[in-house]
């Protein structure tokens, strides 16, 4: 089902609100990540919804065909470029289609895979990310006249920082392999660089690089297990 289908006839996106009428399907484990698209696409009119992971993104898929989707290109089941590279090639084609990633070097890969565009983490900037969508519009579903950029700066509540962390802490309380390490410091890197974790993220890479150079990792992983339980238990202010 097509989202414009079930969108009221006077929900006409205007120059306050440029997505009104869309649906969003954002693919994204992080909660931080996801608050974040939330308030982007409330503040621009725009319905979403969320899946965690591959799976997930399949199961909305095979029910409704949103406006856009932002694929995270990192999830625990698999790579974001596989999604996009299927999506790219269905028919109908959905009508945008970006990847989004902590890594700004993954664009290239991401717009090979065939993206249209690739909004870099974190995502705070609420005309950015407007314009990010309205550029891969069909000229007759943008707002007519000029828009104001709302250049407001969007933070999330702290708390889905926190479940994020808590996510993470399990996947490291067992034995952990090398998959397993590169996936955590991927989603950690990304979600310390939105919530402005300095000490956390420095860590992070650390260990990201430890393990691209193939050094032991033991001390590095320790180090940033401890300073995610140091916020779980709140000792540090986020």
């Amino acid at each position: 089902m097509d989202d414009r289908e079930l969108a009221p006839r006077d929900h006409v996106a205007t120059t306050q609100r440029p997505l009104l009428g869309m649906t969003i399907l954002v693919v994204e484990d992080s909660r931080y990540a996801s608050e974040a698209m939330r308030l982007l696409c409330l503040r621009s009119g725009a319905r979403i919804r969320r899946a965690d992971c591959l799976r997930s993104a399949h199961r909305h898929l095979q029910v409704y065909r949103p406006s856009a989707v932002i694929v995270d290109l990192g999830l625990p089941d698999g790579s974001g470029l596989d999604l996009i590279a299927e999506l790219a090639r269905s028919l109908p084609r959905v009508g945008v289609l970006l990847g989004t990633s902590g890594d700004t070097g993954m664009e290239e890969a991401a717009m090979q895979a065939g993206a249209d565009g690739f909004l870099a983490k974190p995502i705070r900037n609420l005309a950015e990310f407007q314009a990010a969508i309205l550029e891969h519009l069909p000229e007759d579903r943008r707002p007519m006249g000029p828009r104001v950029a709302d250049t407001t700066e969007i933070k999330p509540d702290s708390l889905a920082y926190r479940d994020d962390l808590v996510h993470v802490a399990e996947a490291l309380s067992h034995d952990v392999d090398s998959a397993t390490i590169t996936y955590a410091t991927q989603f950690l890197h990304g979600i310390a660089s939105a919530a402005e974790d300095h000490v956390l993220l420095q860590a992070v890479d650390e260990l990201r690089e430890d393990q691209a150079e193939g050094r032991v990792v033991r001390s590095g992983l320790a180090r940033v297990a401890g300073l995610i339980h140091d916020r779980i238990e709140e000792r540090i202010s986020l």
